[in-house]
Parts: structure tokens; sequence; C-alpha cells
């Protein structure tokens, strides 16, 4: 599940390669009760970062669980550091709280 449109037009900015390579990190998530931490890490928050790699490129997306389901949350982005930016953290925990304030 996808929440607004961020998952979306992030994905759309990929190649079918690189989306490809994404969709996988998230079928393994789904599909196995044990990810690598090369592939997911708990950031804070209750954050998770899914981590995919394709052609020297890293791409990230964070996530939450809820209710034992994976709520692709929004801000995918193309890594270029190697720490996760802050702000792309903050963002994510913000996008959290109006994914929760909405259920209400």
């Amino acid at each position: 599940m996808a929440f607004r449109t961020y998952f979306i037009d992030f994905i759309h900015s990929l190649s079918e390669a690189e989306a490809r390579k994404v969709f996988y990190v998230i079928d393994m998530l789904k599909t196995q009760e044990r990810v690598n931490t090369k592939f997911v890490k708990y950031l804070r928050d209750e954050i998770y970062e899914l981590r995919a790699e394709h052609g020297g490129n890293i791409f990230r997306v964070f996530f939450i669980f809820d209710a034992g389901n994976v709520v692709l949350l929004f801000n995918g982005f193309k890594k270029k550091t190697q720490k996760t930016p802050e702000k792309e953290i903050n963002k994510a925990i913000q996008l959290k709280k109006e994914y929760y304030a909405g259920k209400e």
C-alpha cells in the first residue's frame, strides 16, 4: 500500500531496471519473515528504510508497518551520500504523522 502519490512519483522517476530492483526488494519484504539488513534498516520513530541498488546507484524508500501491513510511505530518493540525509528522515516522520492523522 502506498500513501498518497509519493512512492508512485518516485518509481516513475526511475528507469525500468531500477524500478524492477526496488520492487524486488519490496517483494522480499512481503514474502520473507526476516530480511537481511542489506535491504531493510530500522531508522527511528517506527520508520524503516528499504534499500535497493542497481547499476552503482543506491535507492531508498521509507516505510512503516501498520497492523502488520507494509505501508510504502513516500520520499524515495537516490542516495548520494554515505549517511541518509536528516531532512529525508524528518520528511518521512512528518508524512507518517499525516498518514495516521488521516486514519482517524
